[in-house]
């Protein structure tokens, strides 16, 4: 299912969300000119849970520990990558940053990636494959969205066979079947060696993005509603 927009219009222009797409696809376009030292560039920029692991134990400096928590979020793997991520942080970012006001959004982004990113080192911990994307926080967007407009829709893109069909799905839908096959895949790749040694998709920095999301909206909810 491929989301293209919603049904709840934003009552301020989203200049996060904007911004952040912007500065994703510029840094992925420096990434281009990289050429064959990107390897080298995502080794030092993107989350490798067993050089994380090496330098907590060595007592390393803070910030040479946890910057690649931050710079990773910026990085993409190929075009189709960013496409996905971008598509998804525009439909579901800007009624969040509406919600949330812009300053909060922001630092409700990078609390969600970096949440996103505990919980992928800390499930794959031997990992030397560098883990890179926005998925973890633009998850994190995801669960607010769920808890914040359960009842909004989705016009939705579905491949059937050769063809495709516009469906309007609701949210609460969409957002719930597509946590549920993060889970599933999560499960899954916890008794498997792949992502160790070969890389793949960062499950459980989806499902740790989403949960704290979910979570950080619900309170703030529920404390306004109080």
């Amino acid at each position: 299912m491929i989301p293209l927009k919603d049904t709840i219009p934003s009552r301020t222009y989203p200049i996060v969300t904007v911004t952040l797409i912007v500065l994703n696809v510029l840094i992925f376009l420096f990434e281009l000119s990289l050429g064959e030292s990107l390897s080298e560039f995502f080794d030092v920029f993107g989350v490798v849970p067993a050089t994380y692991f090496e330098l907590k134990e060595s007592v390393a400096p803070f910030l040479l520990i946890y910057y690649p928590f931050l710079t990773s979020m910026f990085l993409h793997g190929g075009w189709m990558h960013l496409i996905g991520n971008m598509l998804y942080l525009w439909v579901f970012g800007d009624n969040v940053e509406d919600r949330l006001g812009h300053f909060k959004f922001l630092l409700f982004y990078l609390v969600c990636g970096f949440a996103a990113a505990y919980a992928h080192v800390y499930t794959n911990p031997h990992s030397e494959i560098p883990t890179v994307g926005a998925s973890g926080a633009i998850s994190g967007v995801l669960g607010a969205y769920f808890i914040l407009f359960p009842h909004s829709r989705v016009i939705t893109l579905i491949p059937i066979f050769f063809f495709f069909d516009l469906i309007e799905v609701s949210a609460f839908f969409f957002l719930a079947f597509w946590f549920i096959l993060q889970f599933f895949n999560g499960i899954a790749s916890l008794g498997a060696a792949s992502y160790a040694t070969t890389g793949g998709v960062a499950w459980w920095a989806h499902i740790g993005g989403f949960i704290t999301g979910a979570l950080i909206a619900f309170f703030l909810v529920r404390r306004r509603r109080f």
